[in-house]
């Protein structure tokens, strides 16, 4: 519900920055500041600012839903890069009207300081959001190359590692075609997505068919595995915040197993598959377990589950835990979640918030931590940065 919450403080900035353009366009030119002119840039101005509240309640899974809330995600990273650009603007004049000479400040408050100053934060807004918008549909490839000093039937495996694809009204076949022509030429044993396959409603996916179509056209040894995230959940979403479904229990929609299923991927749900001797763990997120799960399983049950002696890889969409799991005898713990931050400055504070935002860490000299950034976008269609990726992670087994 964090939307309805923060949907006063949206409006209000949108209230400011629409005064503000205003000012600035009649600074640039007399006839910008007209009251058609006005009129006009206000109506368009407005209609793209409440294009993602628009398409919350345009009947689910048509047309006329999707191209509002494609518009909507792209203005949400206009506005995020809005209010950065004007908050630094607004910092910079504060310091510089400190200064005590009146002619500096009279100047700093002229027509054209303003026209200039405006013309930057513009400049920026552009600059930043086009870059994100190109940067997010480029899907590269992370290598990583770690040691297990424990037998296995194969002395190497080579894994690629995806998360947060969110399907959906960003995310279509385009993207996931990128995806799969990378994972496919890494030439990998072993596929793992982390969770967050979807985003929230099955309604938004671009078209079911021709998505399974492409999954299936992944090549791997050993098959594909995957984890539900916190967003593999039938809730309604808005400005990428979910809303509750009125139902305590959090599950999935039923098309979404069907689909995953016929992408010939292998749902793990709390549960273990045995992998050429190296014991593949899949949980249930931290926050939303899902279908029929109430209280997942603990590091310590998994490793008790597991054979006696054998690698141990925990796949978790949040990367919680981690030394819990070192302590426990877990050798390598693959996530997601986090999109590193998605979005600069966003990115920072990611960084901060987990132990591990993304990349590799290795946990008290027991345990790999690999986070993937992920291939897909949680509200803003953009990335700015940070990478959409594939992890591919070479391990060698040297117990033997």
């Amino acid at each position: 519900m964090y939307a309805v919450y923060l949907s006063p403080l949206y409006i209000l900035f949108h209230v400011h920055v629409t005064i503000w353009l205003f000012k600035w366009l009649k600074a640039c030119n007399e006839k910008l500041g007209k009251k058609p002119v006005r009129i006009v840039i206000g109506v368009i101005y407005w209609i793209l600012s409440m294009c993602i509240v628009i398409g919350f309640f345009m009947p689910a899974g048509t047309e006329i839903e999707r191209i509002f809330k494609g518009i909507g995600n792209y203005w949400l990273g206009v506005s995020l890069y809005m209010a950065f650009g004007i908050l630094i603007a607004d910092l910079v004049r504060g310091l510089l009207l400190l200064t005590k000479n009146p002619e500096k400040k009279a100047k700093i408050h002229s027509r054209k300081m303003f026209v200039i100053g405006g013309s930057i934060v513009t400049a920026f807004i552009v600059i930043m959001c086009v870059w994100g918008i190109i940067n997010a549909k480029i899907v590269r490839t992370t290598s990583y190359e770690v040691t297990i000093e424990k037998s296995a039937d194969v002395e190497d495996m080579r894994i690629a590692l995806v998360s947060d694809i969110h399907l959906g009204y960003n995310i279509g076949c385009a993207q996931m075609q990128r995806m799969v022509d990378v994972i496919n030429a890494a030439d990998v044993d072993v596929v793992v997505i982390a969770g967050d396959f979807f985003d929230n409603e099955y309604d938004a996916l671009e078209n079911p068919d021709e998505l399974v179509s492409i999954f299936r056209q992944i090549k791997s040894k050993y098959g594909m595995y995957a984890v539900y995230g916190n967003h593999d959940i039938a809730e309604k979403i808005l400005a990428g915040f979910t809303f509750d479904s009125g139902n305590d229990v959090k599950e999935s929609d039923p098309r979404m197993d069907k689909f995953v299923e016929d992408c010939g991927i292998v749902n793990l749900r709390d549960e273990g598959v045995m992998i050429e001797g190296v014991y593949f763990y899949g949980r249930p997120d931290s926050q939303k377990p899902g279908r029929g799960i109430d209280t997942r399983k603990s590091v310590t049950q998994i490793v008790a589950e597991a054979p006696q002696g054998v690698p141990i890889i925990t796949i978790d969409h949040q990367p919680r835990e981690l030394h819990e799991k070192a302590a426990a005898g877990i050798d390598m713990d693959l996530g997601g979640h986090t999109h590193d931050g998605q979005l600069f400055p966003l990115n920072l504070t990611s960084r901060i918030i987990w132990e591990n935002s993304a990349g590799y860490i290795n946990i008290d000299s027991k345990m790999h931590s690999i986070v993937t950034s992920g291939v897909g976008l949680f509200g803003p269609n953009m990335r700015v940065a940070t990478k959409s990726e594939v992890a591919v992670i070479d391990v060698h087994f040297t117990g033997r």
